[in-house]
């Protein structure tokens, strides 16, 4: 999935979450709520993949062009997002079993 497709649907959530709390009479809580879990998704994508998550990107480096790039990009500090797309752009290129 795309980054603008799960922004998208993020912002389609968010829009419901508020048209339900207006319906409780709920919409501070409602905003309250929907800022935390905006920060929380935030925080995990944008945090850094653990050690193991390295070991799997080496046995990626060198087998295609474009999956090299990504990796070279996100080198030193991989974060899980960019892993997720190394991670679609090396699974692009390996045959289906």
């Amino acid at each position: 999935m795309s980054l603008t497709l799960l922004l998208a649907i993020g912002i389609v959530i968010t829009i419901i979450f508020h048209f339900i709390g207006v319906y409780a009479g709920a919409k501070k809580i409602v905003w309250i709520a929907i800022v935390l879990i905006w920060a929380a998704v935030i925080s995990v994508a944008t945090s850094e993949v653990k050690p193991k998550a390295y070991d799997e990107i080496k046995q990626m480096q060198g087998k295609y062009s474009d999956t090299d790039k990504l990796i070279k990009e996100a080198i030193p500090n991989v974060s899980v997002y960019e892993m997720i797309v190394i991670k679609n752009s090396f699974l692009k290129h390996e045959p289906k079993e």
